[in-house]
């Protein structure tokens, strides 16, 4: 049996950070992962549209700083395909395969008198560890409901969280998609333009505000990367520790015609610092209100069918669950090929071999995706 200080479960950003910072520390360090590559959520989310929500001169490692100057994103916000490459830029950079290993499961991890961990693989392969580092997050397992009939479904099932590493397509196929949450979003323009028809079920609406992607403005990049440590360091003072310049006033000492000005500029902006509109959106709920009924009022502006519109406005507290960050999900629903069925509280009745029964209406599909 292997012997080592820390093992680490998870290659994802978490783990190789780990694995390089303990290494650093003069700790043995064996990483086991259960996919046969590095990257985490980034390598199991290949759908298409996938892309982080956070800006890429953010969303990346600070303890290198060579690191930091050599590397350069393409795109505000980095496509999947791109986050990859740097996690293996990085794997390589810093030489971490040789503590990794790939396609391997934990079944079981057990402290021992000795407060020692025993931990036992899929292949009863067993290791021991005086610490032990879930490096797993919050989306290391994709969640298929069980609903009734799934298994006589006779077309194609794909989940978002677990997607294939070939191109799948969509050319001419009948397709559903259950769920809206933020893989939902940011897959199902993409995915309406390649299909037949689309039909998107939904059972609580989310808040989502345009990305506005674009090209990494290079001479912004250069001007953050004259002094990197300065700006992970402010950011590091503001929500979320993002650069997105909050508005230190409250929603409420505007005027109705300010405020709204306020909101639409920071829509025109885009992105996770729409949260940042007003100091108190989080803590106030009149002041959350008018966040929430300005989303509402650019949903109804952008989808033509009024009955769709509503059916797309969240009825929850925008913040209470992550906001979303689109491109052109909203305006997907103005398309002839694109159908939205709100399922609500009743839900989905079953899933039979041509697809999906819903509120007593069966809607056939080719290719059937969970989003969920």
């Amino acid at each position: 049996m292997q012997k080592f200080d820390v093992v680490v479960v998870g290659a994802g950003f978490a783990g190789m950070y780990a694995l390089h910072k303990l290494r650093e520390l003069g700790f043995t360090v064996k990483v086991v992962e259960a996919g046969d590559g590095v990257g985490g959520t980034w390598f199991w989310n290949r759908y298409p549209g996938a892309r982080c929500d956070v800006h890429s001169l953010e969303y990346s490692y600070q303890f290198s700083e060579e690191l930091q100057q050599e590397w350069s994103w393409s795109e505000k916000y980095a496509p999947q395909p791109e986050i990859l490459d740097y996690a293996n830029h990085v794997a390589d950079r810093f030489d971490l395969r040789r503590d990794i290993q790939f396609g391997t499961r934990i079944i079981s991890m057990a402290l021992q008198a000795s407060s020692r961990w025993i931990i036992t693989t899929h292949s009863e392969e067993k290791f021991e560890a005086q610490f032990c580092i879930m490096a797993t997050g919050c989306l290391s397992k994709f969640n298929i409901p069980k609903f009734e009939g799934l298994k006589n479904f006779t077309g194609e099932v794909l989940h978002t969280g677990d997607w294939p590493k070939e191109e799948v397509d969509f050319e001419g196929k009948n397709v559903g998609i259950i769920g809206t949450g933020s893989s939902a979003i940011q897959a199902i323009p993409l995915i309406a333009d390649k299909a037949k028809s689309l039909t998107v079920f939904q059972r609580t609406a989310s808040y989502s505000i345009p990305a506005h992607n674009a090209e990494t403005d290079k001479k912004y990049e250069e001007s953050v990367k004259t002094d990197y440590s300065e700006f992970r360091r402010s950011n590091s003072l503001r929500f979320a520790a993002l650069n997105n310049n909050p508005t230190p006033v409250s929603a409420l000492e505007l005027s109705s015609d300010e405020r709204h000005a306020h909101y639409q500029s920071r829509w025109n902006d885009g992105g996770l610092s729409f949260l940042a509109s007003f100091n108190d959106i989080g803590s106030n709920l009149e002041a959350n209100k008018t966040a929430a009924t300005f989303v509402h009022s650019k949903i109804h502006e952008i989808v033509n069918d009024k009955t769709v519109a509503e059916l797309l406005c969240p009825k929850t507290v925008l913040g209470c669950k992550r906001l979303c960050v689109d491109t052109n999900y909203y305006q997907t629903f103005n398309r002839d090929n694109v159908k939205l069925v709100d399922i609500g509280e009743a839900g989905i009745d079953k899933i039979s071999d041509q697809g999906v029964i819903a509120q007593g209406e069966e809607f056939s599909f080719d290719t059937l995706i969970f989003a969920t």
